[in-house]
């Protein structure tokens, strides 16, 4: 077989453990205006003093309290490393669906590992419709969204490349060759990038610069690789139909590269709106996930956001999302400084993210 289904039986479990208490960040009742904005980062990368960080850093706490999104300049990842990686990841996505989802049998014995199989590993292939994320918690109601609406993209899920037990899923090297090497390489890129930006908060929350260090140093995270095909658009403005639909992020921050189509568009969480999030050359769009909003006690936002893609007359090109996440063994709960009484009880990081993919995959 190409896919086993043995994670079926934790959907209603993980469901009952996370989604009733995951809490994703309260709307605040006023009309105040909605904007996303740019960071140079630089400034805090290269600054001389720790009033120099703390500025930046305070933008950039500011813009998650509103916001929950900025556009992040300044980077320090060079153009060059993440238009290798689109490249190779387009070339990825044209090799064709039989070896990518494993449908024919009689390429099962060289490519079966390929497909997507567990959340618990969350690495592979996910073709077309099989994904539909969503903030429901009815597993009635995810089934339904999916048959109805299923979110029109595929994808290739990467972790971290020593696992002992979940293990990536990749390419044969003359299939797609460098592929391997350059995911690898961006996925340290990306978490190198994440360790900075998380003590850049820490310092806007008016803690030591280092304190969640030792809490992401084990790299679970997740580098999406997406391609979003051309598709109809009388498809796309289908009841309920989106390239992914409405949803928050589960870990600490998404990375999100995307080319100049654009298509994600962010929740304004004073009028319940959706405001495009157009894509700025050299800039990262980085948004809070679920478990930073916990960690902070919804000080910092995890703010709703669908993408529609509209690639109607565009040709298939990739964007990349790298979800980072606090180390799976990590116990998210409030911080000592985020208010003195807690929203929402502890809860385990593998236990969080497992269960809301649990409920996001057939």
């Amino acid at each position: 077989m190409c896919i086993t289904h043995s994670f079926l039986g934790l959907t209603r479990t993980m469901l009952a453990l996370v989604l009733p208490e995951r809490g994703l960040a309260s709307t605040v009742q006023n009309a105040k205006s909605f904007h996303i904005p740019v960071i140079d980062f630089a400034r805090f990368r290269t600054a001389r003093s720790s009033s120099e960080k703390k500025q930046t850093a305070n933008e950039i706490v500011s813009a998650f309290k509103e916001s929950g999104f900025i556009y992040l300049g300044g980077h320090g990842i060079p153009g060059s490393v993440v238009n290798e990686a689109f490249q190779k990841s387009a070339e990825f996505f044209r090799m064709p669906v039989a070896i990518k989802a494993c449908t024919s049998p009689t390429l099962q014995p060289r490519f079966h590992d390929l497909a997507w199989e567990d959340p618990r590993s969350n690495r592979g292939y996910v073709k077309i419709g099989r994904e539909r994320v969503t903030q429901s918690s009815d597993p009635a109601e995810i089934a339904s969204l999916r048959t109805k609406a299923p979110d029109f993209k595929e994808s290739m899920e990467i972790g971290r490349d020593w696992e002992s037990e979940w293990k990536n899923q990749w390419p044969q090297e003359t299939d797609a060759p460098h592929f391997k090497r350059t995911m690898l390489d961006f996925y340290q890129t990306c978490h190198n990038l994440h360790v900075h930006v998380m003590r850049s908060i820490a310092l806007g929350l008016g803690l030591e610069e280092q304190f969640f260090d030792r809490k992401i140093d084990e790299q679970c995270h997740n580098l999406r690789l997406l391609s979003y095909p051309p598709i109809k658009r009388s498809i796309l403005e289908g009841d309920g139909q989106a390239r992914a639909g409405a949803h928050s992020d589960y870990g600490t921050l998404t990375l999100l590269f995307q080319d100049s189509v654009g298509g994600l568009e962010v929740q304004n969480p004073h009028t319940g709106s959706f405001i495009p999030a157009t894509p700025i050359p050299g800039t990262i769009v980085v948004n809070v996930g679920d478990l930073l909003a916990r960690w902070s006690n919804d000080l910092l936002r995890s703010t709703l956001h669908p993408n529609q893609h509209d690639r109607i007359n565009h040709p298939s090109s990739p964007v990349h999302c790298v979800f980072c996440n606090p180390n799976f063994s990590a116990e998210v709960s409030c911080l000592p400084n985020c208010g003195t009484e807690a929203k929402y009880p502890p809860i385990n990081t593998e236990t969080y993210i497992v269960g809301r993919l649990a409920a996001t995959y057939t």
